[in-house]
């Protein structure tokens, strides 16, 4: 792997974690009425966005925005769970297995795709 790659993957990664901010400050804000979530949501969007642009220079965007969103989801639906006391169904966790398995499959198929 080019160092360029290495470097756009980590880019990828600082978005989901900024993301994953953004996400969980907006539950914490409970609809703006607690200001520090509140003003944590906007800046931690606009630098997951960032970073996420700055990902798909390299990385396509079909695998960017798949792996951004869907590990995304599937750590938010994990914070839900564990740190906000939301529900875990055992339908919830197979469907996020499901996120899990798609986000995997559209990174081999990238790898695949180059190998040719």
């Amino acid at each position: 792997m080019k160092e360029m790659d290495t470097m756009a993957w980590i880019y990828l990664m600082v978005a989901i974690v900024f993301e994953i901010g953004g996400t969980s400050a907006l539950k914490m804000s409970q609809g703006f009425t607690h200001l520090v979530p509140s003003l944590v949501i906007f800046p931690a969007y606009a630098v997951s966005f960032v970073f996420l642009t700055l990902a798909v220079k390299v990385i396509p965007i079909s695998v960017a925005y798949a792996v951004w969103s869907g590990v995304g989801t599937a750590l938010i639906a994990a914070i839900g769970i564990l740190w906000f006391r939301e529900p875990a169904s055992a339908m919830k966790l197979v469907f996020l297995g499901i996120i899990i398995i798609g986000v995997v499959g559209l990174q081999l198929s990238g790898h695949a795709e180059n190998a040719r």
